[in-house]
């Protein structure tokens, strides 16, 4: 991730034809800090120090700076609605614990988009990307669980071995 200065931010985002305005500076920082968060996350987290920015204008902030690529928006299965982070200059995917929600990056193998290519175009001209999303059982909810092999066999097996033996008469 790189990381940028509240000046970095604001000479950003004025470069995309937006003014740098308090609430889209602690939003940017924020993210920067709190990367994955949701729109409601960013406002929990910069009402303290902007009392008066409504959630309605963290709406407003995030979609405003994901449109012009300031913020890359990204809607993952499971997590709660739309998340966002500020890396966008790379071509980065993401891994999700189906258990706890936890999001991490993951660099690309190929590094550049699209990654992927279909094996049928169904008419359309040009891919621009491909977002891949792994979805997984971290460490800590599978020791939590007490799962050795986190996969869908392993776990299957796991709960198998806990089934109660029936009664012997």
């Amino acid at each position: 991730m790189h990381a940028e200065s509240p000046a970095n931010w604001a000479e950003q985002v004025r470069e995309v034809g937006l003014r740098a305005t308090p609430g889209r500076i602690a939003a940017l920082q924020f993210l920067q800090d709190h990367p994955h968060s949701t729109a409601a996350e960013v406002h929990s987290g910069i009402c303290d120090d902007l009392p008066s920015v409504s959630m309605q204008s963290v709406h407003n902030v995030v979609n405003d700076l994901s449109a012009r690529g300031v913020l890359r928006r990204i809607d993952l299965p499971g997590s709660g609605g739309a998340r966002y982070e500020t890396r966008t200059a790379d071509n980065h995917h993401h891994m999700q614990c189906v258990v706890c929600g936890r999001i991490e990056d993951v660099e690309c193998a190929v590094g550049h988009a699209p990654c992927l290519t279909p094996a049928e175009p169904h008419g359309m001209h040009t891919v621009l990307s491909a977002d891949v999303v792994f979805r997984a059982v971290c460490h800590a909810c599978a020791d939590a669980e007490h799962v050795s092999d986190p996969s869908p066999e392993g776990r299957a097996n796991h709960s198998d071995s806990r089934r109660a033996e029936p009664a012997l008469s």
